[in-house]
């Protein structure tokens, strides 16, 4: 399963977030550091849903690039 994940760079590191999974986020001092994070706290959040017995959200959020 794939999901868009949003990075953003911040005044004391980079934040990430999963559109597609409100409330998985995390902040780290680096582009690798938060793409380790975020893979992890996916992961986490995927496994509480399995264990709850809920189905897995579907990745519906795209990305484009638009130039002005």
């Amino acid at each position: 399963m794939k999901y868009m994940v949003e990075i953003v760079k911040t005044n004391t590191g980079f934040s990430a977030h999963v559109p597609d999974l409100p409330g998985v986020f995390t902040v780290g001092d680096s582009v690798k550091e938060v793409e380790t994070f975020i893979q992890e706290a996916i992961q986490l959040h995927l496994r509480g849903y399995e264990e709850d017995g809920l189905p897995t959200p579907d990745s519906k959020t795209d990305v484009i690039w638009i130039e002005v």
